[in-house]
């Protein structure tokens, strides 16, 4: 699993709605056990069964992100769906601390839904409010409340309304594979193909505005960047160098990529002005650079080197040159990803004294490990916006798929994707307007 083998294999619809609450209500860390929740099963008035279950949606979202543990509906005493019908001795009894009901109702040829989320120990409503949309955005909307509930009770804007990329590739026969690109919720759930190629496609990535993507494309027999519109599927060929053309990773502000390229004979990381076409080296060293991922401050690049003999993540300033090392716990860590508050780094990582390959978190301020994962050979790991969940892939079954874990340890759970093959390469989106 060397660096040069990472590197070459493989809109929200919703309307806005409203919402009113008191001033927000913090939950900080220390807690043991998940912070039991209680979304009851959401009222319905229409003569038709949903072909979504909202509540069950906002449940899993909110477990998750791994601070909540969701109630199931069968050990529910009752099932209120308005403030009214809320009785709060019934939800102590079941050793929930928060409650959220709901209703929805047919309105014109949509559906409006009221929510309401209650502190149990206070009896209080810690917040309300509405939102719209047609049946084939229920699932949107179960994000839509589920990340106003979450920010409300964290204080962390929730990222549930996010999406995934990914690739598939479907075997045929030894000389036939179908490689797709793909997008989907953050869950796996709707996805829907971007791209489809007989040759590999790699390392998709959202640009910060959610409209483009840049991947690697073997399209050409060799590999060659794109970016690619997401609601037209317009194309751009950015690189055509000799060698190698690999892992694009966006500016925080969009008008930069930065990729490694082994046109001077050796993998160096490069950085592209999409508007000029201006392309400048960053690196200048005998060992393998790659993976790329930008500080917000749009001068810092993280990176993979294996410079001091095994690989390991330094970062870089643009501008003035220096280098300095990240990573010093494990003989192996490659492919950061920055939490959004820049404390957490997300990598690939092994223990000294072992042969398998984790997602591990790295607390940049205390230079602590934690080890995320448990499977054997676990890669491409991407944080979600908020930084409370990572989503990598692995293998299960002798298969690719792609599994979620929360940050903090508590969930780790296979993302149910609706495709064929062997599943690769998530990139988690920013958040979406």
């Amino acid at each position: 699993m060397n660096t040069l083998i990472r590197i070459a294999l493989l809109g929200l619809a919703l309307l806005a709605g409203t919402v009113q609450a008191a001033d927000p209500l913090v939950i900080s860390g220390g807690n043991d056990r998940a912070i039991p929740i209680a979304v009851v099963p959401f009222g319905w008035q229409g003569g038709t069964v949903l072909p979504q279950n909202m509540a069950e949606i906002i449940g899993n979202d909110m477990r998750n992100s791994g601070i909540f543990e969701p109630i199931p509906a069968q050990n529910m005493i009752s099932l209120p769906t308005q403030a009214s019908e809320v009785i709060f001795r019934d939800w102590k009894a079941l050793g929930a601390q928060f409650v959220m009901v709901g209703s929805i109702v047919p309105a014109g040829g949509r559906l409006q839904v009221q929510f309401a989320l209650f502190n149990v120990a206070t009896e209080q409503q810690v917040m309300a409010g509405n939102v719209s949309g047609g049946v084939d955005q229920l699932r949107d909307m179960a994000h839509y409340i589920a990340d106003q509930g979450f920010e409300k009770l964290t204080g962390i804007q929730g990222a549930f309304s996010t999406r995934l990329l990914f690739v598939t590739a479907e075997r045929f026969s030894v000389d036939s594979t179908r490689y797709t690109l793909q997008r989907a919720d953050y869950d796996g759930a709707r996805g829907v193909t971007l791209l489809q190629s007989r040759e590999p496609i790699l390392s998709p990535t959202f640009a910060p505005d959610g409209k483009r993507i840049a991947y690697v494309s073997f399209e050409q027999k060799r590999p060659r960047i794109f970016v690619q519109y997401v609601d037209t599927g317009r194309r751009e060929q950015l690189t055509n160098f000799e060698g190698l053309n690999g892992a694009p990773a966006w500016s925080p502000e969009g008008n930069r990529l930065a990729f490694v390229l082994s046109k001077d004979g050796n993998p160096e990381i490069y950085v592209m002005d999409l508007g000029s076409r201006q392309l400048r080296r960053v690196t200048n060293h005998f060992g393998i650079d790659t993976e790329p991922f930008w500080g917000k401050d749009g001068q810092t690049i993280y990176f993979t080197s294996d410079r001091a003999g095994k690989p390991q993540i330094y970062k870089t300033n643009i501008s003035s040159g220096s280098v300095e090392r990240v990573t010093f716990i494990g003989n192996y860590n490659a492919n950061p990803k920055l939490s959004a508050d820049e404390k957490t780094l997300v990598m690939v990582h092994r223990q000294d004294g072992y042969s398998v390959f984790r997602v591990a978190a790295q607390d940049l301020t205390r230079g602590t490990v934690k080890i995320l994962t448990q499977s054997n050979l676990d890669e491409s790991a991407t944080i979600a916006p908020n930084g409370t969940m990572v989503t990598y892939a692995t293998s299960s079954a002798g298969r690719g798929v792609l599994m979620l874990a929360s940050i903090n340890g508590r969930v780790k759970i296979p993302l149910p994707i609706a495709a064929q093959g062997e599943i690769r390469a998530p990139s988690w989106s920013p958040f979406l307007k």
